[in-house]
């Protein structure tokens, strides 16, 4: 299995328009961050992880000509609001599967009516399949089975997503004990690390060294990155052994 990362940026990217912050102008190309969101591939199976405002530009740089659906974590707009460039697939392939949490569906729906509409369809609209998810209720993507993570973003419930001995969470800012039980015997840990400075929804870096200490994975990747935690190259140097800053347009094997 590979995954690829399309976005390991926050909801604003980097550079944040107008910014005149030392990384927003670094030339560095691991300094530029689209918004957050993650490809997986393995064998002619291809499903993404979020579909946010660059949706366009990541299918584009990754080369992806087929896509089998995409997982929702939670309906903000930095993970939504790509859905309307799904069509290209559509045309091609027919309806798209997309799986999400009941609360994320009708999130979709006020924003994208247009989409789930079933009476005078507007022509070359966008169509998609809906599988409702649950915490506790593993669902087939493909020959595999994704086992849903129920993690807090603030006081908002969002689903990262288990896949073999690869994990994804992102948006983390706490999450309950028994759900840690469910991440045990990773590979690899994709989590998120926002900055230094503590915030309300996310995890800080402290908090996401503490939490790769609990999980104890082979290998971490940091995604969900702002400007405010500094040049990817500082970072990075000052990381433990296996935990890594992702990047745009990295890919791992697993």
């Amino acid at each position: 299995m590979k995954v690829y990362f399309l976005g390991t940026g926050t909801s604003q990217g980097i550079p944040v328009i107008g910014s005149t912050h030392p990384v927003c102008l670094s030339q560095d190309s691991k300094d530029k961050r689209l918004r957050v969101s993650a490809l997986i591939r393995w064998e002619d199976y291809c499903y993404v992880i979020d579909c946010g405002p660059d949706f366009r530009q990541q299918m584009i740089s990754s080369n992806c000509h087929k896509l089998d659906g995409i997982l929702f974590t939670h309906e903000h707009a930095d993970h939504t609001a790509g859905l309307d460039d799904i069509r290209p697939f559509n045309y091609r392939q027919g309806d798209l599967p997309i799986f999400a949490q009941d609360r994320v569906i009708q999130s979709l729906k006020d924003r994208f009516g247009y989409i789930f509409e079933t009476e005078n369809r507007y022509p070359g609209a966008p169509s998609v399949v809906v599988t409702e998810i649950e915490n506790d209720k593993p669902f087939s993507i493909g020959d595999k089975m994704a086992i849903p993570i129920r993690v807090w973003h603030g006081n908002l419930e969002v689903f990262g997503f288990r896949i073999d001995d690869f994990a994804y969470l992102t948006d983390v800012k706490t999450i309950d004990k028994e759900e840690v039980e469910k991440l045990k015997g990773l590979k690899v840990l994709v989590v998120n690390a926002l900055r230094e400075e503590p915030h309300p929804t996310h995890f800080n870096l402290q908090e996401a060294l503490d939490f790769v200490q609990l999980i104890k994975p082979e290998k971490t990747y940091f995604t969900h990155i702002s400007h405010n935690l500094g040049f990817h190259a500082d970072v990075e140097s000052k990381l433990p052994e296996n935990v890594f800053l992702a990047y745009d347009n990295l890919e791992i094997t697993i």
